[in-house]
């Protein structure tokens, strides 16, 4: 299994940034995808969980600001970002999982190397 994160970058309060994760050595259209996010020196939060059937659920302190997506056709998980805020600065991961996983949590067997995204003006 191999994840891959791309997209992070700096962007201005207010602005928009698509995270991708490209996924390899297991059958991406039937396993749980998620996001969590890491500040140097706190631990891991819990972003976002898409399952298989499509269902996405999200922290709260991202509902209505971001959107989680997948294109099993690419092999691809998203998140798209929109009026970011300096809080939302961290390293953001993907995670896969073969089980379903709750909503929130990070017991996934796989994760991504991560990629900054820096939300300042």
């Amino acid at each position: 299994v191999q994840l891959v994160e791309s997209g992070g970058g700096l962007v201005q309060p207010g602005g928009s940034l698509r995270l991708s994760c490209a996924a390899s050595g297991f059958t991406f259209s039937t396993y749980t995808m998620g996001w969590a996010r890491q500040v140097p020196g706190k631990g891991l939060e819990w972003v976002s969980a898409m399952y298989d059937d499509g269902s996405t659920y999200y922290a709260d302190s991202v509902k209505g600001r971001f959107t989680a997506s997948r294109d099993n056709a690419k092999n691809t998980f998203y998140l798209h970002m929109n009026s970011l805020k300096p809080e939302d600065t961290a390293v953001y991961y993907c995670a896969t999982d073969p089980e379903y996983q709750v909503p929130g949590s990070m017991k996934y067997d796989y994760w991504g190397q991560g990629t900054q995204v820096t939300v300042s003006s």
